[in-house]
């Protein structure tokens, strides 16, 4: 059924605004199917909301969420014109009940209506990138578990620096996911508050109960100031913050994975590799080069963003308008990018014998020497004297003599005075260095073994805090419902 002047947009928009060359500029109609079912779910606790506060009449608002119940099984596509999603929604309903169908709209502004629904949107999207990290860092904690014991050489600027093993690596990693899940836990907080009942920005004098709408959409708390509510984005970019943050951990941890793969250090699965179109021995690590690659892209949309809100005025721009669409960019490509790595780290192959074997390089033991020997008593910088000149007289790595020698020339005295020749050949072994750096967080087996009980525990508590999240969304979709159902 159409509006009185036989055409439902323009009972939304008057004639002279209704066309012109720059409308599908300004429209966002196409973009806005992410958000489409959100703009159902408001548009009904909306109408819920104003027919218990007896804004409008129980059979208008019957009439109403039985229509939108036929938009939104004719589904997103079945819309028309309309500058966004919320506009062609209504004049849908109008199209439907008639005049009576943009009672929908008392008390509120398409201002408010679109905040509410970015938030309602990326929640769930936030819940789900949390799920992936959540997944990574469990898939870090299992091959951890299986390589407590499993030497490695670590790097500084690329370099050989000290043994590790690969259980410590991939904690070192796993924490800083952990870190990552912990800002996106914090964004999600606020995001999860309800702007509607703001209206443009300065409130609405009927009587509506913006707390009702709050609890039927599934929203912690009301948004206090309505300017605030109805103009504010900054829950955007915390969100794309927290999760451009995430893309860096994930591009360090692929890039490592690539070095390693190089090296021989590592082996992908083949499910997670690929080969040339030339070259048929050839094994390349491209998912993880992709995952390295989101960072870019992150921080690209993360600039964008920021560009695009920091010189607007309150209280709403339509500069606004495209804002939304970095952050939705940017969650699906982080999510993707962080369930590849859980899948990449999960079916890794790390060849012992070729990583002890390299866990020695360039005399990675040498800070463990001169450890021992300022625990003999040294003063820790005449050690590392007499250990760098014995690196700079060898090779490789200097064996006792070498040592031995060298200390006689500085210290004047036999490295025998201080230590004994078995202590330091065990300094000079990757696996006997290793286990000697018991230090909380270190990497001897037993230090790993406390990280993982701790990492293992907050996972659990992170694990039970999303799904408590989505319990209570789940709650709150129900109880909507239910409510919808008493009128329809």
């Amino acid at each position: 059924m159409a509006g009185e002047d036989g055409d439902s947009e323009g009972v939304i928009r008057r004639d002279r605004f209704s066309g012109g060359p720059a409308r599908g500029f300004m429209s966002s109609l196409a973009a806005d199917e992410r958000i489409f079912e959100a703009d159902l779910a408001v548009d009904r606790a909306h109408v819920v909301m104003l027919a218990s506060q007896d804004i409008i009449e129980s059979e208008v608002a019957s009439e109403i969420l039985a229509a939108l119940d036929e938009v939104e099984a004719a589904g997103h596509d079945s819309l028309s014109g309309g500058e966004d999603v919320h506009e062609a929604i209504e004049a849908a309903v109008i199209d439907i009940v008639g005049p009576d169908g943009g009672k929908m709209h008392t008390a509120r502004s398409r201002n408010d209506e679109v905040a509410t629904c970015i938030r309602y949107r990326l929640r769930e999207d936030v819940l789900s990138a949390l799920d992936a990290a959540l997944a990574l860092r469990e898939s870090l904690l299992e091959t951890a578990a299986e390589h407590t014991e499993t030497v490695m050489p670590g790097y500084t600027h690329l370099q050989p620096a000290q043994p590790t093993t690969v259980a410590h690596f991939l904690c070192s990693y796993e924490r800083a996911v952990a870190r990552d899940c912990a800002r996106l836990i914090c964004a999600y907080e606020r995001i999860n508050q309800s702007p509607l009942g703001s209206a443009a920005f300065a409130g609405t004098p009927f009587d509506v109960n913006r707390e009702l709408v709050s609890d039927l959409l599934g929203f912690d708390r009301v948004m206090e100031n309505s300017m605030d509510a109805s103009a504010t984005r900054d829950f955007l970019a915390e969100t794309l913050s927290a999760l451009t943050t995430h893309a860096v951990t994930l591009s360090g941890l692929a890039e490592d994975l690539v070095i390693f793969s190089n090296k021989g250090l590592v082996e992908l699965s083949d499910d997670y590799s690929s080969t040339s179109s030339i070259m048929p021995q050839k094994k390349n690590p491209d998912t993880m080069e992709l995952v390295r690659a989101v960072a870019g892209d992150a921080v690209g949309e993360l600039t964008g963003l920021l560009t695009t809100l920091k010189g607007l005025p309150r209280a709403y721009n339509r500069d606004l308008q495209r804002a939304h669409k970095h952050a939705f960019r940017t969650v699906d490509d982080v999510t993707e990018a962080a369930a590849v790595a859980a899948g990449a780290v999960g079916s890794a192959t790390w060849p012992e014998d070729e990583l002890a074997a390299a866990a020695g390089d360039g005399f990675s033991t040498a800070t463990g020497v001169a450890d021992l020997l300022a625990m003999a008593g040294l003063p820790f910088r005449t050690a590392h004297e007499v250990v760098a000149e014995a690196a700079a007289r060898s090779e490789g790595t200097p064996d006792v003599a070498t040592l031995d020698a060298v200390a006689t020339d500085v210290l004047g005295e036999s490295l025998f005075t201080h230590v004994t020749a078995e202590a330091v050949e065990a300094a000079l072994d990757p696996t006997e260095s290793v286990a000697s750096r018991d230090s909380v967080g270190g990497p001897a087996p037993a230090a790993v073994e406390a990280t993982l009980s701790t990492a293992r525990d907050e996972l659990s508590d992170d694990a039970a805090a999303v799904a408590d999240a989505r319990d209570s969304l789940a709650a709150a979709a129900e109880g909507l419902d239910e409510e919808v159902s008493s009128y329809v």
